[in-house]
Order: C-alpha cells, then structure tokens, then sequence
C-alpha cells in the first residue's frame, strides 16, 4: 500500500491525515486516518521538518507499516544541489531507510534541480517538483505522472489536501 501524508496547523494543534491506496492510478482511497499533535513544535526557517516529522510519526503509529512500500510527503526529500535533506529525507531515515518516500512540491526552490524531476499533468502549464529516495527519482516521477486526475495535482493528493484542512469535528 501506499499513504500519502500532510499535516496542517491551527493555533496550538497539528491535524496530520493519510490517504491509503492501494495503487497509483486507484481513484479512490482504501482509508483515511488522521491523528490530532497538542503543541507542535514552533516553526523555524530552514528546519521544517522538526515541525512536521513528529506529527507524522504520530499518524503513522496508526497504520501498519509493514503493509506500507511508499509514503508520499507535502514537500522535497532534497531542498538542494548539495543533497541538502528536506522533510522527506528525515521521513526516510525515521523509518531506518526502509520505505522509499516520494515527495511533491508545488513551487520550486532556488539551486534544487539536480535531484528533481518536472512533471507536467493534465493540461498545466506548471509543473510538479518531484524527489525521491529509496527509489529512483525517474520511477518516482512516473508513478505521480500516472496518478488518477485530469488535473496538474493528482486527485488522492488533492483530496489529501482537503482533508487535511477540513475543520475538526
């Protein structure tokens, strides 16, 4: 199975969701979890990933993860040229380098294209940043290119997104 993960902030508490799927061109998700952090950690430029990495830890305690063979994170694995590691390279390693991570970023970062695929979806005119690790990144940007979704993001990601903004119940 595959989750794609997000976490959103509101005041003092992080909603962290994962979309479970089954296959990359599944239209539908087999579940959505979501898991609720008091407190999070304060963000701070340039070190994100101390912000998120523990709400998604949390989230998925709640899956069983040898069922898991990729996770798809909101954002890079590299924010560089010099392979400087971004949400979804600690992602990886919080697993000990067991489940290849895939991330999908909106908008480009300055010096990052080494290690970041361009993919074009639908009829966009703007593409999705795509890294990897644990797999390689040409794989990686074929199985987000196949993604069900007429659009530039893919539906699964999209209904992430909402998900993840939706107010608590």
């Amino acid at each position: 199975m595959i989750i794609a993960v997000d976490v959103y902030y509101e005041e003092n508490q992080a909603k962290s969701v994962g979309v479970i799927f089954q296959s990359w061109e599944d239209s539908k998700p087999l579940d959505v979890i979501v898991s609720y952090t008091e407190n999070p950690h304060e963000y701070e430029p340039g070190f994100f990933y101390k912000r998120e990495l523990p709400c998604i830890r949390e989230l998925l305690k709640l899956t069983d993860l040898n069922q898991i063979h990729t996770i798809v994170v909101d954002g890079y694995v590299y924010l560089n040229n010099e392979k400087k590691p971004g949400l979804g390279h600690y992602v990886y390693t919080a697993f000990s380098g067991k489940i290849p991570v895939i991330g999908v970023a909106k908008s480009a970062f300055h010096d990052n294209e080494a290690f970041v695929k361009k993919i074009y979806r639908g009829n966009s005119s703007k593409p999705l940043y795509i890294t990897s690790i644990g797999m390689e990144l040409a794989v990686a940007a074929e199985h987000i290119q196949s993604m069900y979704g007429e659009y530039r993001f893919p539906h699964l990601l999209k209904l992430l997104d909402k998900q993840t903004k939706e107010a608590r119940l």
